[in-house]
């Protein structure tokens, strides 16, 4: 009797062990971890942030799924309207680190040519602080063969050919003053 008391404790435990990693998992990839990423790196360039959107979040969401049984980059084509960055990792990765991995990219983007550097990827970065996609939506889905599959859909959607992602305010040495 005492061991079968042994026994169920430690299945509790476990239980409850498994119960805590995947709240503390599903935390990471909350709506609230993708905006927050995203929204901070619009901050850092003076762009506001964007607000949830459950309908964006909801294509999201059946997109991952549907690409989890082979996790390819394959983009969607159903929503012409929204803007789509994705991205895979082999094994599992938070919604903070897929939304980093489209951020790293500001260090190829030319603000004063409005250009990514010659040879390197910047679309991603571009996207996400694109100043007039005011809506997201994400999803994520853990890939038949162990990787992770995201996805975010931006509206409206950016990456207008010869269109600045946002403007950036004239520092002061550009300021003349007319009254002199």
């Amino acid at each position: 009797m005492g061991s079968y008391k042994l026994d169920l404790l430690a299945l509790l435990c476990s239980l409850i062990g498994l119960t805590f990693f995947f709240q503390v998992y599903q935390a990471q990839n909350s709506p609230q971890d993708f905006l927050a990423a995203h929204n901070a790196a619009r901050a850092d360039v003076g762009v506001g942030p964007m607000t949830w959107d459950d309908i964006l979040a909801s294509y999201a969401g059946n997109y991952a799924q549907e690409r989890a049984r082979d996790c390819n980059l394959v983009h969607s084509t159903a929503l012409p309207a929204s803007g789509e960055n994705i991205a895979w990792s082999s094994g599992n990765m938070s919604a903070a680190e897929a939304v980093e991995l489209w951020v790293s990219e500001k260090e190829y983007y030319d603000y004063n040519n409005n250009s990514c550097i010659e040879g390197q990827l910047c679309r991603h970065y571009i996207q996400v602080v694109w100043s007039k996609s005011l809506r997201l939506g994400c999803g994520r889905a853990q890939c038949n063969n162990g990787g992770t599959f995201f996805i975010c859909n931006y509206y409206p959607h950016g990456n207008y050919i010869g269109e600045r992602p946002y403007m950036r305010e004239p520092s002061a040495c550009f300021h003349i003053n007319l009254y002199m």
